[in-house]
């Protein structure tokens, strides 16, 4: 069955990187947009980022200029550079795409989640 597979959360100080991979996997017809998502305990999911398949980006306003979302098609992944992280960035991050599936259904599909933890 299709599924989204994450890895690269852990534990950072402020001001360090992390890098956030997402892979899909199963029996895929086509992936549409890719993005990714936080959130923290009591929270609403925020987005982070997206990308479209043919690559234009968006980013929320707090991490403009520190995060950086990219894709590789041919490998049905998604990744998310974060750089200069701060506290405020602690969360469980989870990626999301648009997938068509071997029946032909075009669905939404959120990985399991990652926890990223910023602090000294």
């Amino acid at each position: 069955q299709l599924q989204l597979v994450e890895s690269g959360g852990g534990l950072v100080q402020p001001g360090g990187s992390l890098r956030l991979s997402c892979a899909a996997s199963g029996r895929i017809l086509s992936i549409g947009a890719m993005g990714w998502y936080r959130q923290a305990p009591g929270k609403q999911r925020e987005s982070v980022a997206g990308i479209t398949r043919d690559g234009s980006t968006n980013y929320a306003d707090s991490v403009q200029g520190r995060f950086t979302i990219s894709r590789d098609t041919a490998k049905n992944t998604v990744y998310l550079q974060m750089n200069s992280l701060r506290p405020e960035d602690t969360g469980v991050y989870y990626c999301n795409a648009k997938i068509l599936g071997s029946d032909y259904v075009l669905r939404n599909y959120w990985g399991q989640g990652t926890q990223v933890t910023v602090s000294s």
